[in-house]
């Protein structure tokens, strides 16, 4: 490519065309101003979203790049435009999500000096980024932006953030950009040690109660369809993380359901009684392993993962793969025998049956009055076919989702899993609607959650994103409530919420949105929200002390779980 002079800030926007980006979401102000200017002209090529917080793009950064593989990109201006991209920084991280956040900073003459609106974001984002770096001259603009997307997007994906001084942005250079293919030092992924996957293959075919785990490293690596044949072929029962639900079929023979705290019955009791635990592109969270003295100690443990720091840090691993999930499938399918578990299945299945019996038939087919959770997921599933992107915000409804929302396709689940971040839904679901327009997009948050980044709806209305916003008001935080109720004898301090006029304010918006209070009004506002173009939102009414079972108790064992209370 031939150079041509020109000032830091268009350099940003060219670097990042060269990159491929065409969606960025962001925030203006003082600092980062000269690469909005330049943006001005180049609305042909890159569409940028405004919008109402930082945290608001930051967030829709993630949802995008969860949907559709790529790294979400976001902008933010010095100070506490940069600082309140923090929550979301940390977010990305904890959950291996790509993203590149470009955040304006003083002239670098000022910094260090408590110039207006300066903060040392270098050194506030150093523990909650894959990388970072401060750009003080123009001409590292271009290797900077090509370093960051390599970084973000290789071996274990991660955010970064590129901190650009404003005399940077205007200043004058010979623009050339070479895409960034290798850093020295920086191995983002191991070569598959053949040796390694002869032990796992060998550990595997000798298995008689073998449970395979799957995480986010599945659909991360794009090994879906390894991860299927592998169990077809072997007959092994799949359970999943909350970040690895979608990446099988819902509906598929194999798959048993989720792990952890508020799993399924089958996969977290029969963990052990497994003597063999098969872990793949996932990193034993203490959501999934509950008490760790008490975990899989029965089992051998084959534990695929991209990232050395994860193998042997929480459960040790007996034979350990270290690589990419999609090359490590590929490998042991070929050094796997045909197999067939039967009677083992059978006994995941007879779980099902007594998890059906005490809990779910409660909760998606209720014959109390009041609306439950359960039942809003299962019908905004089946009215969609289970072939809707589902976007949850954090708490109960976060939950009941994962348990009863059913999936087709990869990518289609899209939530915080290690951080916890509530109000993350709805900006997530404008970057999975933008990232993935031709499919139905629902935003699912209970009304604690959904007020922490309610203002994000002017953003949906703005660009008329047709988002699906199910809004589960419960008048309580939900989640903090349920243990409140179970382990703190029922004192319900600080959780109880007077809410708004939810409709009122979608309205306000100029959003469609319509309240149910009962179930004759439920199968009827989901269908005329699914007909109706353009943004909706329906706030339901459901039980205030609708609990989320079964549950792990904190500090018990995953074979602890209790069905009821």
């Amino acid at each position: 490519m031939a150079t041509q002079r020109i000032s830091g800030s268009e350099a940003v926007i060219l670097s990042l065309l060269e990159e491929g980006v065409d969606t960025i979401f962001g925030y203006p102000g003082g600092a980062i101003m000269p690469i909005y200017d330049a943006l001005y002209d180049y609305d042909q090529q890159v569409t940028h979203y405004l919008t109402r917080h930082e945290q608001g793009a930051i967030h829709a950064a993630e949802g995008y790049a969860k949907v559709t593989g790529r790294s979400g990109v976001c902008f933010a201006t010095s100070g506490p435009g940069a600082t309140n991209l923090v929550t979301g920084l940390a977010d990305a991280m904890i959950d291996s999500i790509p993203v590149v956040c470009i955040t304006g900073q003083v002239s670098s003459p000022l910094l260090g000096t408590d110039a207006f609106q300066e903060s040392d974001v270098v050194g506030i984002t150093m523990p909650i980024t894959k990388w970072n770096f401060q750009v003080t001259n123009a001409e590292e603009i271009p290797e900077a932006i090509a370093k960051a997307f390599h970084i973000a997007n290789t071996g274990r994906p991660g955010p970064v953030l590129l901190d650009i001084s404003k005399d940077a942005q205007f200043g004058m250079f010979d623009y050339e950009y070479k895409k960034c293919t290798k850093i020295r030092s920086y191995l983002p992924e191991h070569p598959v040690d053949p040796f390694q996957v002869k032990t796992a293959a060998d550990i595997i075919n000798a298995a008689k109660k073998p449970l395979l785990l799957f995480g986010h490293g599945v659909m991360i690596a794009h090994a879906e369809s390894e991860l299927k044949e592998f169990i077809e072929k072997t007959g092994i029962p799949a359970a999943w993380t909350l970040l690895g639900l979608s990446a099988l079929p819902s509906d598929h023979p194999l798959n048993v359901g989720m792990l952890g705290m508020h799993g399924n019955y089958g996969p977290n009791i029969k963990t052990n009684e497994a003597d063999v635990v098969i872990a793949i592109g996932m990193r034993f969270d203490d959501r999934v392993t509950g008490k760790v003295a008490a975990y899989a100690r029965q089992a051998k443990i084959v534990h695929l993962e991209i990232d050395q720091a994860e193998i042997n840090k929480i459960i040790k691993a007996d034979a350990p793969v270290l690589g990419n999930a999609k090359k490590s499938l590929r490998m042991l399918i070929d050094n796997v025998n045909t197999n067939s578990h039967e009677a083992w299945v059978k006994e995941f299945r007879a779980c099902d049956k007594i998890e059906y019996e005490k809990v779910i038939e409660k909760d998606i087919y209720p014959t109390q009055p009041g609306l439950t959770m359960g039942e809003v997921v299962r019908i905004a599933s089946e009215k969609t076919n289970h072939d809707a992107i589902l976007v949850t915000d954090v708490g109960q409804q976060q939950m009941i989702a994962s348990r009863y929302f059913k999936f087709s396709q990869p990518r289609s689940n899209v939530t915080s899993g290690g951080l916890g971040t509530m109000g993350y839904g709805l900006p997530a679901a404008m970057g999975a609607k933008i990232g993935q327009p031709d499919r139905v997009v629902f935003a699912m948050s209970g009304d604690g959650g959904f007020q922490m980044t309610i203002q994000e709806l002017g953003t949906i209305a703005q660009y008329n994103l047709d988002i699906k916003i199910i809004v589960l008001n419960n008048n309580f935080l939900g989640m903090v409530r349920q243990w409140q109720q179970l382990f703190f004898e029922k004192r319900y301090s600080f959780t109880e919420m007077k809410n708004p006029d939810f409709v009122g304010i979608a309205k306000a918006y100029g959003l469609a949105a319509q309240k149910v209070t009962s179930r004759d009004q439920l199968e009827g506002a989901i269908q005329e929200m699914l007909d109706h173009k353009g943004p909706y939102v329906i706030e339901v009414v459901v039980e205030k002390e609708d609990n989320v079972f079964p549950m792990v108790p904190a500090g018990a064992s995953v074979s602890d779980i209790i069905l009821e209370p």
